[in-house]
């Protein structure tokens, strides 16, 4: 029988770099398709209040979508939803996961546009996307068991 349960999972990533801030992560997991929403968390966020992190930031940003490659080593197609002037972080982070975990992937980044200008940017993508990627393999890990 397929799955067809819709789960919602909210966590809050430290970061490893004590210059950067942790990271808020919403998943939401259908059947074949994650919808992610990672944002920056302001000094109070802890795993308990990582909800209202997400309720208070941004959706569309930098939000894209992405299909997983049909063919072995093939490219992804994605597009752009919504994305800023200053920040192309949400395309290829999207595109990297819908070939990693064969899933269509919507996704979007909201990091502050203080951090994009500072030169942080790219480091606390890493980060975001290191925390993504253990999440979702928690969650593959969790749906194999189910099955």
């Amino acid at each position: 029988m397929a799955e067809t349960t819709t789960r919602v999972q909210t966590k809050v990533l430290d970061s490893s770099d004590p210059s950067l801030p942790s990271l808020v992560l919403q998943v939401t997991q259908m059947v074949d398709t994650y919808m992610l929403w990672i944002g920056a968390a302001d000094g109070n966020t802890n795993a308990g209040n990582g909800e209202n992190a997400v309720l208070n930031g941004n959706l569309c940003k930098d939000w894209a979508c992405a299909m997983p490659p049909r063919l072995p080593g093939g490219l992804s197609a994605a597009t752009s939803l919504f994305r800023s002037a200053n920040s192309d972080i949400a395309l290829p982070m999207a595109q990297r996961l819908a070939k990693r975990f064969q899933k269509q992937i919507f996704l979007s980044v909201d990091i502050p546009s203080g951090f994009l200008s500072l030169g942080q940017g790219p480091r606390l993508a890493l980060e975001a996307e290191k925390g993504i990627v253990a999440t979702l393999k928690e969650a593959e890990k969790m749906l194999a068991a189910s099955r």
